[in-house]
């Protein structure tokens, strides 16, 4: 008699029967295991919640008053007669892998992740099992990352080019994680100045000691000609954009910008591919590191995906989500 799997897809998302919790779920449950901060995974109204040390300041942030608990990277959590534990996913600070065993069986949830390390958050750790759960948001061969060395030396002369004319320049980038990321990387240039919603999550990460320089509050009327600013993604062409300076110079940061029809529809002459996902070639890296032969794919290009894996010999599935296809708009 076969055995029954040890994670199950249901409408509230990924379950585990024999531990009786949900991993990163979208509707409330008693118990919620989450990957990481963003809001396509850390979600309102969960009995309890138990996340990364590193997770945990910025969901208590982004959720209020909820039932949380952090734990350390690779400490094993024993729940019921499951074992859990979490891994470092590389995509943003304080994000991971889950891994659940049972009964000798692993299975590896891998939330988002991505293999290239970017100096501000814990490296991608592979981690062996038998069934790999995987994002795969850029799961298509046309997206192939530049290393982050030329990515940030690119902004970093779009910057120099803009102060040399006088400009402000406003970069767009996902509030936490991307927007931390490159003020991290980039070389003292001039005056850096955050958008709110930008700087309330750097200055949690930075409580935690993560190296996020200080920025200056972007206010109209108060950031001076050659200065670098960043904002969501939703402030590009806003009016309190037009407000920091004469013709600020916009760009936007994300895997997104290597699809041309995306750039034109967002109205941006410049746009850096960067994203804090992992990229075709990293996909199958990762996959492939894990030594799993069951793999299911969620978040993105999952039909492709899935067939591409089962022409290489992989048992493939899809698991389905309620935020499949919300990425191109913000997070990438």
């Amino acid at each position: 008699m076969s055995r029954a799997p040890l994670l199950t897809f249901t409408d509230r998302g990924i379950y585990c029967p024999p531990g009786d919790f949900h991993i990163d779920p979208w509707a409330p449950v008693p118990r919620a295991l989450v990957t990481h901060g963003h809001s396509d995974h850390a979600r309102p109204g969960m009995g309890a919640y138990l996340t990364t040390d590193g997770a945990l300041p910025v969901i208590r942030h982004r959720l209020g008053e909820i039932s949380a608990e952090g734990i350390a990277y690779g400490t094993p959590r024993a729940i019921g007669p499951v074992t859990v534990s979490f891994h470092p996913a590389g995509h943003v600070p304080g994000s991971a892998q889950i891994r659940v065993e049972y009964k000798g069986e692993v299975w590896v949830v891998s939330g988002d992740y991505k293999t290239e390390a970017d100096g501000l958050c814990e490296p991608f750790a592979p981690v062996p099992c038998d069934t790999f759960i995987t994002e795969c948001t850029f799961g298509l061969p046309l997206f192939r990352w530049a290393p982050q060395a030329e990515v940030i030396a690119a902004i970093a002369a779009w910057w120099q080019a803009n102060a040399d004319a006088g400009r402000v320049s406003i970069i767009g980038a996902y509030g936490l994680g991307k927007a931390q990321r490159i003020l991290a990387a980039l070389p003292p240039l001039g005056p850096l100045y955050a958008h709110g919603a930008v700087e309330a999550p750097s200055a949690i990460l930075r409580a935690q000691g993560y190296p996020v320089p200080a920025t200056l509050p972007a206010r109209r009327g108060e950031v001076p000609a050659g200065a670098l600013v960043v904002a969501p993604p939703s402030a590009l062409g806003s009016p309190w954009a037009g407000g920091l300076g004469p013709s600020p110079a916009e760009a936007f940061a994300s895997g997104w910008m290597a699809l041309r029809g995306i750039r034109r529809r967002r109205g941006l002459s410049t746009g850096f591919v960067m994203s804090d996902h992992a990229d075709w070639p990293g996909l199958n890296a990762a996959i492939a590191v894990t030594g799993a032969s069951r793999v299911f794919v969620t978040h993105g290009y999952t039909g492709p995906f899935r067939r591409w894996l089962e022409a290489q010999g992989y048992d493939a599935g899809i698991v389905a989500t309620q935020f499949a296809g919300e990425a191109a708009e913000g997070e990438g």
